[in-house]
């Protein structure tokens, strides 16, 4: 296995530093600079370390901004930074910018949502709603099985999809465990889990990383909480309709009937109470921006602020906060900004004449290709690759003329990336689903193979009625 990841290494650093050292002019893009050249090989570097994962994704993100910083801004190497052959340097970006990605308006997002889920989790505001809710779908498994999608896909909207399935898997886990192992309904019970969470967060901007990189490149002002939920809710209930029954029938349960053991209280404590009233505030001022004026990034540091104040989160849970994604998602913002500001992103986009094909082709290519992405890689790393890309080819498409558009084409790419759920290493609660032991590969590539394929159905229907 050490050979093997250390072969994967070598071949994500051999391929870039090949294209690093071709001639400038014999790459095929017209009078590319070579600023623009070093970004090609960075993309390529970090594109094969996100699929290959010979390290931790986190750690491909720094090495972006290290090595962004050090050739392409303007503090890098000196002697890197001058005209010394037939292709011009190009404009270098100011090291400031770069900088920048690790105090984007995004990542305060991220913590926000954070800060709400360790919160929930310590005073078990999470366990209670969940078996509070769980309690009206009686005994029949398909009941329950619809109960947990539907609680595990709201939770999902609000807080990491991840820390969702750890809690679902921890309520079911034990009463799975004691029922008959060779019972398909316990396997469709495990599989609506992680296909819940993975639907779930496509409702809401901060559900799912894709949604939040997405916002990085949608025109100011035309999106909200709400109105990103007013398309993202009916979307994800339909979705989980869809996966309902294709998990009843693909894995109907031979005892009918399972026992679920409900019990459990609110804590009274005060800072159980502060934590309460502060997720309902914070959901509450999410879902009306329009009103107050204030938008999701400034609404989100609120609970930092109310839970660091009020001892709800301590300095050792600071170190709970999933810093990995925050650093995952910093990189991404990173690369879609070298791509962006020295021009490269553009000249990919209209080196293919876009022009001349359909604008529903294009659109559905590009679906495609993350959702196929996002099948072998994860879904934040495909879109942090191809959202840069997306965003120039939506402004060279006459057929999504004006910001709505351009807002339609982001988006549903972005919620292309989140369709992809087919293997273990797909999305983290593919992978917890997948750790239990009671399913298979071949069980993910089946239902993950159906729901991203009716995800895209779903998705083509609704861009034919807005285009």
């Amino acid at each position: 296995m050490a050979l093997q990841k250390h072969f994967k290494l070598l071949v994500c650093f051999i391929v870039p530093l090949l294209i690093l050292a071709l001639p400038t002019s014999l790459i095929p893009l017209p009078e590319l600079t070579v600023v623009q050249h070093r970004i090609i090989a960075i993309f390529v570097l970090a594109a094969l370390l996100w699929i290959f994962e010979p390290v931790p994704v986190f750690a491909t993100s720094l090495l972006i901004i290290t090595l962004e910083l050090v050739f392409i801004s303007n503090q890098g190497i000196s002697a890197l930074m001058t005209d010394s052959g037939a292709a011009p340097m190009g404009e270098l970006i100011p090291y400031t910018s770069i900088f920048n990605a690790f105090s984007s308006p995004i990542i305060i997002l991220f913590m926000g949502g954070f800060a709400l889920a360790i919160g929930a989790s310590k005073f078990e505001l999470d366990n209670n709603l969940a078996r509070v809710l769980l309690r009206p779908f009686g005994k029949r498994i398909p009941m329950i099985m619809l109960g947990i999608m539907l609680i595990t896909a709201v939770f999902s909207m609000f807080m990491s999809n991840t820390a969702t399935t750890v809690m679902m898997l921890a309520i079911v886990g034990p009463l799975i465990a004691a029922a008959p192992r060779n019972d398909l309904g316990m396997k469709g019970l495990i599989l609506a889990i992680p296909v819940a969470a993975n639907t779930g967060g496509i409702g809401t901007p901060i559900g799912t990383p894709p949604n939040a990189i997405a916002l990085q490149y949608i025109p100011e002002g035309q999106i909200t909480f709400a109105s990103w939920m007013a398309f993202g809710i009916p979307f994800v209930i339909i979705q989980l309709a869809i996966a309902w029954f294709l998990l009843c029938k693909l894995y109907p349960s031979k005892t009918g009937v399972l026992e679920l053991n409900l019990k459990g209280h609110f804590q009274q404590s005060t800072r159980a109470y502060i934590v309460y009233a502060t997720f309902a505030l914070t959901i509450l001022l999410w879902l009306s921006t329009a009103w107050h004026g204030m938008n999701s990034y400034v609404v989100a540091i609120i609970p930092l602020a109310v839970f660091t104040l009020t001892g709800v989160i301590g300095k050792d849970d600071l170190k709970l906060f999933n810093w990995d994604v925050l650093w995952l998602v910093a990189g991404g913002i990173a690369m879609g900004m070298a791509l962006e500001k020295s021009g490269l992103a553009a000249k990919i986009a209209t080196s293919i004449d876009f022009a001349s094909l359909p604008t529903l082709a294009v659109i559905v290519v590009l679906s495609i290709i993350c959702v196929v992405m996002a099948n072998f890689m994860s879904n934040t790393a495909t879109a942090n690759l191809i959202m840069p890309i997306a965003a120039a080819v939506a402004t060279s498409l006459h057929g999504l003329d004006g910001d709505g558009g351009i807002t339609t084409l982001l988006i549903i790419v972005a919620l292309s990336a989140s369709l992809g759920m087919m293997l273990p290493v797909s999305t983290p609660p593919n992978a917890l689903a997948y750790s239990t032991g009671f399913i298979e590969t071949k069980d993910l590539i089946k239902v993950g193979g159906i729901i991203g394929c009716t995800g895209l159905a779903l998705l083509y229907i609704a861009m034919m009625v807005i285009l």
